[in-house]
């Protein structure tokens, strides 16, 4: 039996067989989970990429369509959920995106404008889509969201590092508030990898180049199973008391110091 038997799980971000919540649907259904997605802008898209999933074609996950930044498909989720499954146990938040104008050394530069999608998309949506689930959520259960370390400024990261900063100071405040409702909220930190996300991040390479020599335990950008597996992990029973964490999957880089 897997650790997530019986359990019903929202994915969101499903893109491609490359994304890193493809793989989280993926061990979800195979430690027994019965797992939805989420899809904005390209639902057929991730309609054909659910066909990929151990479910198979003839019984993939539904897939319902949801921009995080609406406020009338947040209020109508709860309703399209409950088509499929009576409750929820987990959701995965796995949703970033920002114009190129706040990416790639134009931080001076950027209007707000511009920031503020990049907010309203990478951050507060971890709390609006937190919030929407919650009515499937009596019984308790666990929000993991995807996160890349922002303690520190990385090279032409620019306005998302500032937006992911923001990510991780909304998870710990989330925490606080829908802990009393059983709710845990937790992050998984991944190291670069070679998903559709960073494709779109400029300077990417650059990074990733020297990870795997900075890494105790060494780093393969081309494999996002051990930050799927954290993500399983951390949406079963196994961390019953642990909450507002960011859980560092990276090959150990967030600790070197030089």
């Amino acid at each position: 039996m897997g650790i997530l038997e019986g359990k019903n799980i929202l994915v969101t971000g499903v893109l491609t067989q490359d994304s890193i919540a493809f793989h989280v649907a993926k061990i979800a259904q195979e430690q027994g989970a019965q797992v939805l997605l989420t899809a904005y802008p390209r639902r057929g898209l991730t309609e054909r990429i659910a066909r990929r999933l151990p479910s198979g074609p003839d019984a993939a996950p539904p897939v319902i369509e949801l921009d995080v930044t609406n406020a009338t498909q947040l209020a109508e989720l709860p309703d399209r959920i409950s088509e499929h499954v009576p409750t929820l146990d987990g959701v995965v938040h796995a949703i970033g995106a920002a114009p190129q104008t706040a990416l790639g050394g134009n931080f001076l530069h950027t209007s707000w404008d511009d920031v503020g999608a990049a907010m309203h998309a990478s951050t507060y949506s971890l709390k609006s889509l937190t919030v929407a689930c919650l009515p499937l959520m009596k019984g308790g259960g666990s929000v993991v969201g995807l996160d890349f370390d922002a303690s520190q400024a990385w090279p032409l990261y620019d306005w998302m590092g500032v937006a992911k900063a923001g990510l991780e100071a909304c998870s710990r405040y989330l925490a606080r508030y829908v802990g009393p409702q059983g709710v845990r909220v937790n992050l998984v930190a991944a190291g670069p990898l070679d998903t559709p996300a960073a494709k779109g991040i400029p300077g990417f390479q650059e990074v990733a180049g020297v990870w795997g020599d900075r890494a105790p335990l060494g780093w393969n950008t081309a494999d996002p199973v051990p930050a799927a597996k954290a993500c399983v992990a951390l949406l079963s029973d196994w961390f019953p008391s642990t909450t507002g964490e960011i859980v560092h999957v990276d090959g150990g880089v967030n600790i070197i110091g030089a």
